[in-house]
């Protein structure tokens, strides 16, 4: 098969126009919102905190706070950017095009997941202004943050063509993946919960992504690295299965 590279460059180009149009959207704001958790938890909390794993309390949560922003911008960049053509009418003109399903999928995923390590990056950069932190394995640090990216991208993208309303974009990220980012170790070691609740963490599979990110920051974490990439990797496999069976099927292409 000859893949389309206009099609996916003119979808991918279209989707990342729109994140400059509206930059304080996009980015100004997740930056800022991510800002006053330094300011709040950095320094009001983390002063009154002894370390963490050897690692000073401000600069423990960088990790967590990126990745709980990744994950989240993810979804909302993507959902958004498949829903808005059904939403508009104008999902038929991709669809009729000469454009294969999986240019589809790498026009919209790629973009959104390109805006998220953009605002990844961003974050990283603003992290310095507020503690001062290393990275001890910064090849794993940018496969981490490109894998989640892609990830949830993904994962938005299926929750864009699930939903028949603009409630129902918000549904998944505000009742499911916020509080597992929140109790998946953003701002604390689950090693500090107590034995049982250490093994009910274990479930939120948000631990993973977030315990493999710090362990490329610090050589630290609260689960083994391979076993947070894998996890990472079969969530990966899973929302590409579910990709796949959306358009076989023709699930809810249209409005």
């Amino acid at each position: 098969m000859n893949m389309n590279f206009y099609a996916i460059r003119a979808i991918y180009h279209f989707e990342l126009a729109r994140t400059w149009r509206t930059l304080m959207q996009s980015i100004a704001a997740p930056v800022i919102s991510t800002s006053l958790y330094f300011v709040v938890f950095g320094a009001a909390i983390g002063a009154r905190m002894v370390e963490v794993n050897g690692v000073s309390y401000g600069a423990f949560i960088v990790p967590g706070l990126i990745m709980m922003a990744l994950m989240t911008e993810s979804i909302s960049n993507a959902s958004f950017g498949i829903f808005m053509p059904k939403y508009a009418g104008t999902i038929y003109e991709v669809l009729s095009a000469p454009v294969s399903y999986v240019e589809i999928v790498i026009g919209y995923v790629g973009a959104a997941a390109t805006k998220s390590i953009i605002l990844g990056v961003l974050i990283l950069a603003t992290a310095r202004l507020f503690v001062s932190f290393d990275i001890a394995h910064p090849v794993l640090m940018v496969a981490f943050l490109i894998l989640t990216a892609v990830t949830f991208s993904l994962f938005g993208f299926i929750i864009g063509i699930w939903a028949t309303g603009f409630e129902k974009l918000q549904i998944i990220p505000m009742l499911i993946v916020t509080p597992l980012a929140f109790l998946g170790g953003s701002f604390y070691s689950i090693s500090m919960l107590p034995p049982v609740w250490q093994k009910i963490a274990l479930i939120n599979p948000v631990v993973y992504l977030i315990s493999g990110f710090r362990w490329s920051f610090y050589g630290t974490s609260d689960v083994n690295v391979a076993i947070s990439a894998g996890m990472t990797l079969v969530f990966l496999a899973l929302c590409m299965t579910a990709v796949w069976w959306i358009f076989k099927t023709g699930y809810r292409l249209k409005m």
